[in-house]
C-alpha cells in the first residue's frame, strides 16, 4: 500500500506540471493585449512598454514560465496582474466557497442519486423504474446555466411569500456576517501555513458558523446554499443513479444472491450486505469522475447565483489577462481532482478485499 501511494503521488507532479504547461501556453495565445485591458484602448506605447516591463510580460515564454514555476517551487502563488493582490489572498478568500458549493452538491448528488439508483434496480422494469430513469435523463439534458435560472424564477419569484420560498443570489443574507476564526479562539501567535490554513476555514461560511456556535449565520447559508447546491448537483445525480441501477442490476443476476436467497436471508441483507457492497467499485469510480464537472458547474453556477466564489474570479481573470489568478485556479482544481481520484483507487482494496493495490 506504501509503495502504490509513493508511486501515486510521483504520478501527480508531472499530471500537474503538464496541466500548468497548457494552461499557460493556451493563456497567452487568447487573443488580446493584457496592456490594453488594463490601461485601456488609448495608452501610448511607450506606458505599454513600461507595463510590460515591471509585469515580465515582454520577455519570451519560456522564460517567463521558467519564472512561475520557480516562484511555486517556494509556494508563491504570484500576484493579480488586474489588482496586484497576491494569488494566495484571493484563494484564501474565494475557494472556501466553491469548495463548500462542491461538498453540498456532491453529498446531495450521491445520496439521491444512489438511493433512487437502488429504488430503480429493485423495481425493475416497473413503473418507478420507468419514471426514475426519465427523470434520470431529464437531469443530464438539462444544462447548468438553464436549470439555475429556472430554479431562481420559480423559488424566488413565483413562490415569493410563501414558506417554499428561496433566495436566489448572495452568500448570506444583508446583516448577517461571520467572524474570523482567529477573533473567535484568539489565534493571535499564528502564522505561515497555519494561518492560511485557519484563515481558509474562516471564509468558509458554514463550518464557521458550525465551529462559532452561530446558528442563525448557519441556517442562513444552508438557505442560500439549496438552489446552486441543487442546480450544479443536477448532472452528476443522474448519472450516480444510472449507473447505481446498471450495477445493481448486474449483481441481482449472480449465483452468490441467489444463493443467499435460497438460505432464508432477508431481502434487506442481501441487497445491503452482499450486492450493493460488491455494486460499490463502478459507484465509487463514477462519483470521482463526476467530482472534475463539480468543480466545473461550480464556477458557471456561482456566476449565476452571485456567489463570491472562484467562478466570478476566474471568468474576470480570462477576460483581464490575469494570468497568475488563472493558472492557480486551474492547477488547484487540477490537484483536487487528481487526490480526490486518489482516494478512490485506495477506496477499492476496503470495498473488495480481491484487489491489492500493488
Amino acid at each position: 500500500m506504501l509503495s502504490f501511494l509513493v508511486r501515486r503521488l510521483i504520478l501527480v507532479v508531472p499530471v500537474l506540471l503538464g496541466i500548468l504547461i497548457i494552461t499557460f501556453a493556451l493563456a497567452r495565445l487568447i487573443p488580446g493585449d493584457p496592456c490594453t485591458i488594463a490601461l485601456g484602448e488609448h495608452a501610448t506605447q511607450a506606458a505599454c512598454q513600461d507595463y510590460l516591463n515591471r509585469m515580465g510580460l515582454n520577455n519570451p515564454m519560456p522564460t517567463q514560465f521558467m519564472r512561475y514555476l520557480a516562484s511555486l517551487v517556494r509556494g508563491d502563488l504570484g500576484n493579480s496582474i488586474r489588482t496586484n493582490e497576491t494569488v494566495t489572498s484571493i484563494v484564501l478568500l474565494r475557494m472556501p466557497m466553491t469548495i463548500e458549493l462542491t461538498i453540498f452538491a456532491m453529498l446531495f448528488a450521491t445520496i439521491i442519486g444512489i438511493l433512487m439508483g437502488i429504488l430503480s434496480a429493485l423495481r425493475q422494469n416497473s413503473i418507478v423504474d420507468v419514471v426514475t430513469i426519465a427523470i434520470a435523463n431529464l437531469g443530464v439534458s438539462m444544462p447548468v446555466f438553464f436549470l439555475g435560472l429556472l430554479l431562481a424564477y420559480l423559488f424566488a419569484i413565483v413562490l415569493k411569500g410563501t414558506p417554499f420560498w428561496l433566495p436566489p443570489s448572495g452568500r448570506l443574507t444583508s446583516g448577517f456576517t461571520t467572524v474570523p476564526l482567529m477573533e473567535t479562539f484568539h489565534l493571535t501567535n499564528i502564522k505561515g501555513f497555519p494561518l492560511a490554513l485557519v484563515t481558509f476555514l474562516s471564509n468558509m461560511v458554514l463550518f464557521n458558523s458550525l465551529i462559532s456556535g452561530n446558528w442563525k449565520v448557519f441556517v442562513d447559508g444552508l438557505h442560500h446554499l439549496i438552489l446552486p447546491a441543487f442546480t450544479v448537483g443536477t448532472i452528476p445525480l443522474a448519472i450516480i443513479a444510472r449507473m447505481t441501477r446498471s450495477s445493481l442490476v448486474d449483481v441481482m443476476g449472480l449465483d452468490y444472491i441467489r444463493t443467499a436467497r435460497a438460505k432464508g436471508l432477508k431481502e434487506g441483507l442481501v441487497v445491503f450486505r452482499h450486492a450493493f457492497r460488491n455494486a460499490l467499485l463502478p459507484i465509487i469510480t463514477i462519483v470521482g469522475l463526476q467530482l472534475g464537472g463539480l468543480l466545473g458547474g461550480a464556477i458557471l453556477t456561482e456566476t449565476i447565483f452571485g456567489l463570491p466564489g472562484m467562478g466570478t474570479v476566474l471568468v474576470t481573470s480570462i477576460y483581464a489577462r490575469d494570468y497568475p489568478v488563472l493558472q492557480a485556479s486551474v492547477v488547484l482544481i487540477a490537484l483536487i481532482f487528481v487526490m480526490v481520484n486518489l482516494l478512490v483507487d485506495i477506496s477499492y482494496g476496503y470495498l473488495d478485499p480481491r484487489i491489492r493495490l500493488q
